[in-house]
């Protein structure tokens, strides 16, 4: 028979899956109004008025004639129907009312847990830390929107970037919640920092370098400039590395470089893993062959449609299976440390 305790514990386990369900949907949603250029249909940011969507004739030429006055539209996209536009507008509008249903879904039952003492202890801090970050994504959503209304056909790389890094973050802890409550054995324990924690630590530091370098090069349109592999148009570095200054190797608005970074981390990250499994074999950390197979395999699923998306011209189901095995690759790193320390 269940304790009052594991009742409780069974409950907010089963709450935290289906945030990290919602949000594992979120990231693809999100990912796919990107893909899709459909992140600046929606002009303006409103919080009550905008969970209903355009329900007549009027209301769609309203939303529709915000977007005319737009760069995006006026140097991309003149001339579209507004056919076309309800296609754009609802993949954002589904992206905006899923961040409040999760906003709410996280927010609610934290509140019950919370003040009806039922949250344990050791999960009070992170589940505060998700609450805030999640608060935070909705506006850095809107911040990152707002850059592209004004001078540019698409939204700031950097802010996309940030955008997506908190995503990749917010679903990181949701999913230790989930791998510790799961783990009930070690669930008072003490974790005590090992002799090795530093190798996990650039591995997961290594994982999220490229989550971002891969939304600088979605919110370029740089894997469009070079889209031959192994090699850059019959050469390794990009044509922008000729004669240029040492500054310049660091601008990250330049497209190829861009991606000549994203494949180099990528190559690296290949390298690094290699070295993880020898570490494994050396130290005979047995427990970890498992999770460690699932991180190759992940690894090489991911290198695979990183290649055939280049070459595909950027597709958008290729593109988004690109971006969902970098979420199911960072989280089977995480997956790792968490067992190499437990």
């Amino acid at each position: 028979m269940l304790t009052a305790e594991n009742k409780n514990l069974k409950l907010f386990y089963y709450w935290i899956l289906l945030s990290f369900f919602l949000i594992f949907i979120m990231v693809v949603v999100g990912g796919l109004t990107r893909l899709t250029d459909s992140g600046l249909s929606i002009t303006e940011w409103e919080i009550v008025k905008g969970i209903l969507p355009p329900l007549t004739n009027e209301d769609w030429n309203y939303y529709f004639s915000l977007y005319k006055e737009i760069p995006q539209y006026k140097l991309l996209y003149n001339g579209m129907s507004l056919e076309e536009f309800k296609i754009i507008f609802y993949w954002e509008y589904f992206h905006r009312i899923l961040g409040r249903i999760i906003g709410l879904f996280f927010l609610l039952p934290f509140l019950y847990f919370y003040f009806t003492k039922k949250l344990h202890d050791k999960y009070f801090i992170p589940c505060l830390i998700i609450l805030f970050l999640i608060i935070t994504q909705g506006i850095i959503g809107w911040y990152m929107v707002s850059s592209g209304l004004v001078n540019n056909v698409s939204v700031s790389h950097y802010r996309l970037s940030v955008h997506l890094f908190i995503a990749f973050v917010i679903i990181s802890i949701i999913f230790w919640i989930l791998l510790d409550v799961k783990n009930q054995s070690n669930f008072n324990k003490i974790i005590i920092r090992k002799e090795y924690d530093y190798l996990f630590y650039l591995f997961i530091l290594l994982i999220f370098l490229q989550v971002i370098l891969g939304a600088f090069v979605s919110g370029l349109d740089a894997g469009k400039v070079y889209q031959t592999w192994p090699l850059m148009n019959y050469n390794y570095f990009p044509n922008e590395t000729d004669n240029g200054t040492f500054k310049e190797l660091f601008n990250f608005e330049n497209h190829g470089l861009v991606q000549f970074y994203h494949r180099n981390i990528a190559y690296f990250i290949t390298l690094y893993s290699s070295f993880i499994g020898y570490f494994i074999l050396k130290k005979k950390i047995k427990h970890l062959n498992k999770p460690f197979f699932y991180v190759l395999l992940f690894l090489l699923i991911q290198i695979i449609l990183g290649v055939v998306t280049l070459i595909s011209d950027v597709n958008i189901f290729l593109a988004s299976g690109h971006q969902i095995f970098s979420l199911l690759l960072t989280l089977s790193v995480i997956n790792l440390y968490y067992r190499y320390i437990n």
